[in-house]
């Protein structure tokens, strides 16, 4: 089977040799290259290199060396064609249909960068001449010198809608370019509806762009007339062009990522331009859309955590917000981003110009970690005062890990988030914390445990639970033995409040937040944090009245003529409040323990069904013994 030559070039520009390689030798690196023992030949010392930049791999003992297909070919004994498909299939790729004439095309696609070239060669001729003089007095305007000129190859398009508007299409005539390459390249627009053929680009500064290999594929155009339609325009889609697979910059930006350990994507052409002027030539853009995956996978072969830089205004923000919600499902172990996030009103370009190029690597240096720039994406949508609004934070921060695609990376964002919950929601009840206790949705510090106040585990709100020494008693109750149950410990909980109604001075909150699915006992606990709100400090017998003028004492009453909490001494009236506290700090952790890893179990059972593998087995027996735990005496330790 004969591939489109371009097919090949674009599978291993996705494709790390030392990913593939890494499977099959350990590595390690060594500057630019990777080491290792020769999977080739039986040796002691490493002399097989990897060199991801150059694309091959080499073996000194033996003297193999190729490309990542060949290694393939090599190493798992596949043929040319299974090596292709085996890597197109990772990269995320289709293989392309056999097709006789696809040698044809490639010697037309060879055509059309001849095309290409010539026409970049005639806008950089022009905006030397005459004609490019609005051009070059913008380009100084905007700080470009004569160097970056040649370097990234800038020009500038002849003609607009009242004047000429074919100087390329008679040039590349002159050259014995037909009208029908000039359209496929995307220099000119023609077609059967159109009278005269013209150029596409016309009074723009022209910006070439490469491919990986640094070949001209397409221009993008900066208007320099006020009433343009368009002030940026990008050439079409063409044989040569696919604009979510390509990042401006890229061939030139490679080298310097790759030595920086780095790469950063801006937003247009005239940052990469400006920041390169400012000795940073690591930086890439994409052609005037949001991030693609193609894009990010681009990216991440260049640098596992590039850098984005955005403007620190709203605008900025939501662009960086979309990028969060665009990578989340394509996290992988190692692989991330991070946010720079400049001065309002600057763009990289800006900043560099005005301030020089260590303003903007102080800003680069202070970037944030992709699970910041989460974070703030989803506590800066609202509020979070009430137990309502502060559930909808949880459920959104559980649907944002919920859609990360790695279940190792998922299972750490969801612990980070749920530790991150949990200082956040102890630090807002702290601010809103009244001299009188609870109220106002918060809570004074418990003093008698060192301002370790409770937050049981399970879910985002929920952080690292302290639990106080367990008692000889403690450890003989329902509670401990396991005879209490999950509907049991809600009784409990409520049974210890209704009896030491002052534990709401500090865990109100807490008792809001867990969940009760007994009906019954859900409007019970919600009557008891309702009347806490307006009484403070709450005792017994208030407590009492108004749940009978609510009717539910018949509620309360049963928990209190039950038998299954005899043996829970702490949560009766006669027990001294260190004994009550500690016993409710026990039962809540142990429900909230419960509750979430329920809900883990739920998880691990619906991986299993979609993919039956040892490791979701284990998972799956893992929780399994954790949730017995929770009912025996060792939970509690």
């Amino acid at each position: 089977m004969s591939f489109p030559k371009g097919f090949l070039d674009e599978l291993k520009g996705r494709i790390r040799v030392s990913e593939v390689v890494g499977r099959k030798v350990k590595l390690t690196r060594r500057g630019r290259e990777f080491v290792g023992l020769s999977p080739f030949s039986n040796e002691k010392s490493p002399s097989f290199t990897v060199n991801d930049d150059k694309q091959f791999y080499h073996c000194f003992s033996s003297g193999e060396h190729g490309d990542v297909i060949k290694f393939l070919e090599k190493t798992e004994n596949l043929s040319f064609i299974e090596a292709v498909e085996r890597l197109a299939a990772e990269a995320g790729m289709e293989m392309p249909e056999r097709d006789p004439f696809a040698a044809e095309r490639d010697k037309e696609a060879a055509t059309l960068i001849d095309v290409m070239e010539m026409a970049a060669q005639f806008f950089q001729q022009k905006l030397q001449e005459g004609a490019g003089a609005e051009a070059r007095a913008y380009l100084e305007r905007r700080g470009v010198k004569g160097v970056t000129l040649d370097r990234f190859g800038i020009g500038y398009a002849p003609g607009d809608d009242r004047a000429d508007r074919t100087a390329l299409l008679k040039y590349l005539k002159s050259k014995d370019i037909t009208v029908e390459q000039m359209a496929e390249a995307g220099l000119v627009i023609a077609g059967p509806d159109i009278a005269e053929p013209y150029d596409r680009f016309r009074n723009r500064v022209m910006f070439p762009i490469a491919d990986a290999r640094g070949r001209v594929i397409a221009f993008g155009g900066r208007a320099l007339s006020a009433d343009a339609k368009a002030k940026y325009l990008n050439s079409p889609e063409t044989p040569l062009f696919h604009k979510g697979r390509v990042l401006y910059n890229l061939n030139r930006a490679r080298k310097p990522a790759h030595d920086e350990g780095t790469v950063i994507a801006v937003e247009g052409y005239m940052d990469v331009v400006g920041l390169a002027q400012g000795g940073i030539d690591h930086a890439v853009a994409p052609l005037g859309t949001a991030l693609t995956e193609d894009q990010i996978q681009l990216l991440w072969r260049m640098a596992p955590e590039p850098v984005l830089c955005f403007d620190g205004d709203k605008a900025g923000l939501r662009a960086a917000y979309r990028a969060v919600e665009r990578v989340l499902p394509l996290l992988k172990p190692g692989h991330s981003l991070r946010f720079a996030l400049l001065p309002e009103g600057k763009d990289p370009d800006d900043l560099v110009r005005e301030e020089g190029g260590d303003a903007m690597r102080d800003i680069l240096a202070r970037a944030r970690p992709f699970s910041d720039m989460l974070w703030e994406k989803e506590t800066s949508a609202g509020q979070w005062d009430t137990p309502e609004r502060r559930a909808k934070l949880e459920a959104d921060l559980e649907a944002a890990v919920a859609a990360i695609g790695d279940p190792k990376v998922r299972g750490h964002y969801a612990q980070a988030l749920r530790e991150r919950v949990s200082t956040f929601f102890g630090g807002a009840r702290r601010s809103q914390a009244r001299p009188g206790g609870y109220g106002q949705g918060g809570y004074r510090n418990n003093e008698r445990f060192g301002n370790r106040s409770f937050r049981g585990r399970g879910g985002f709100g929920r952080g690292e639970t302290y639990m106080p020494p367990v008692s000889p008693e403690l450890r003989r109750s329902a509670l401990a033995s396991g005879g209490a149950g999950d509907g049991g410990r809600e009784g409990l909980l409520l049974l210890t409040l209704l009896n030491h109604p002052e534990l709401l001075e500090n865990y109100a909150e807490d008792i809001s937040r867990i969940e009760i699915r007994t009906p019954a006992l859900d409007r019970l606990r919600n009557e008891i944090i309702d009347i806490a709100a307006l009484h403070a400090p709450l005792e017994r017998e208030a407590l009492k009245g108004h749940l009978l003028s609510r009717n539910l004492a018949e509620i309360a009453r049963r928990l209190e003529v039950g038998t299954a909490f005899r043996s829970d001494r702490f949560a009766w009236p006669d027990a001294a409040a260190d004994e009550a506290e500690a016993g409710f700090l026990h039962t809540l952790a142990r429900h909230q323990r419960a509750i979430g890893l329920e809900a883990e179990l739920k998880a691990a059972e619906r991986a299993l069904a979609e993919d039956m593998t040892e490791e979701n087995f284990a998972r799956l027996r893992a929780i399994h013994a954790q949730l017995e735990r929770t009912e025996t005496a060792d939970g509690l330790g």
